[in-house]
């Protein structure tokens, strides 16, 4: 019986054909992120400043049936890393991953953290992406920018005063970055974690009650995992998150939801 009814089609979440490039790829998040986009298909590019991290990642990769490669640079050098992004193919998609945290209680924060800080978890995303963007922009593509932010961009925390103030800027300029470059076709999205446990926050979770203080904040009751952001870097890459613009995807196990 012919029910007249054409049923739409979900928009695919695999990548093949795309190329993706992952800064600070080397290790805990940025190495899932770069896992995940193979996985669905793309040609992923791992960028950081440590090549032997990167080699054994990219060799994992194509192991598991994937392709990749390395572009070494120091996403702080902004001309280095403009000049290492203009000397590839266009990327379709970019996951500005590269971030780090000082945690100090706001009365001692020294200069030196604060611009080592904001230095990497800002002005460097804020430059690789538009390095990445202008050669979009010249090879008339379309593409998918996906910010690695924080809950901590969306609250504040206890001696975090310098690492949310990077991310509650880099929320502010995904939302304006999608303005100015919708016309292009060129999407801007944030992933906003929680605590995830990876080699950069491990030193935090030996502090005496910390976990229990995390915990406490997570109403599903564990601390996050880098598979937990896997999924949601796939979905902002791929044609299923195609209307999706100037957001963030909060993947917090509930922090923010008081």
């Amino acid at each position: 019986m012919d029910a007249g009814v054409t049923l739409p089609r979900t928009p695919s979440l695999r990548l093949d054909g795309k190329r993706a490039l992952v800064t600070g790829a080397g290790r805990g998040i940025g190495v899932a992120c770069a896992a995940a986009l193979a996985e669905a298909g793309a040609h992923v590019t791992l960028l950081s400043r440590t090549l032997p991290e990167i080699e054994a990642v990219a060799a994992a990769i194509v192991e598991a049936g994937g392709t990749a490669d390395c572009l070494v640079a120091d996403v702080t050098d902004t001309a280095e890393t403009a000049a290492a992004i203009e000397s590839q193919a266009p990327f379709d998609i970019l996951v500005n991953n590269a971030g780090s945290n000082r945690p100090a209680p706001f009365l001692q924060v020294a200069p030196d953290d604060f611009d080592a800080v904001v230095a990497l978890n800002l002005r460097a995303a804020f430059f690789t992406a538009q390095a990445v963007a202008r050669v979009l922009e010249r090879a008339r593509k379309p593409g998918s920018i996906i910010h690695m932010s924080s809950q901590m961009g969306h609250v504040g925390g206890a001696h975090r005063t310098v690492y949310c103030a990077t991310k509650h800027a880099i929320e502010g300029l995904t939302k304006a970055m999608a303005i100015d470059l919708g016309p292009l076709g060129i999407r801007v999205n944030s992933i906003g974690p929680t605590f995830i446990e990876t080699p950069l926050t491990r030193p935090f979770f030996a502090e005496a009650g910390f976990r229990e203080r995390v915990l406490s904040k997570i109403k599903l009751g564990r601390v996050g995992q880098v598979e937990d952001l896997m999924g949601g870097v796939v979905f902002l890459a791929s044609d299923a998150s195609a209307m999706m613009t100037g957001s963030a995807l909060i993947i917090d196990g509930g922090w923010t939801a008081e």
